[in-house]
């Protein structure tokens, strides 16, 4: 298992935005303009972690840490569950882990564990700032035949 700790805010791979033609097709950038930074963020820390590469399918957890809103209540546990989405942030990472070459393709995800969102402190997977927790196993045969007797 490889554990991979980034921080900064993340950034959620949303829609695109046209911003024009060249050679008779149109050009679409990210909407967010987080998703870059972001991206940026993650490839550094993979990058400080040794740039671990796993050739074939791996199990993916990522549990972000999201700012704590200062309306939020401070003495009793809170979900961040407004925008962005869990499933959008998981799509920015997973292309940056794809660019630093930690796998080839993000199609090599065959399972994931946990996918969360949470704030600082309250949660043991937290961070304490924004960022993301991603734990990687690479599932090599006896992984994947043990799954299969487990369904």
């Amino acid at each position: 298992m490889v554990e991979i700790i980034v921080y900064g805010e993340p950034g959620a791979q949303g829609s695109k935005k046209f911003v024009g033609m060249a050679k008779g097709r149109g050009i679409m950038v990210e909407a967010s303009k987080k998703v870059a930074p972001w991206r940026q963020d993650v490839k550094a820390a993979c990058i400080n972690a040794g740039k671990p590469h796993t050739p074939g399918p791996v199990r993916l957890e990522m549990v972000f840490t999201m700012p704590k809103p200062k309306s939020a209540p401070k003495r009793r546990r809170t979900w961040p569950s407004g925008r962005p989405d869990v499933s959008k942030l998981a799509r920015s990472t997973e292309d940056a882990l794809t660019q630093v070459g930690f796998y080839e393709d993000d199609a090599r995800i065959v399972e994931y564990g946990r996918l969360a969102k949470v704030y600082p402190g309250e949660d043991p997977d937290a961070l304490e700032s924004p960022g993301v927790r991603i734990r990687i196993w690479p599932m090599d045969d006896s992984q994947i035949g043990e799954q299969l007797r487990l369904s």
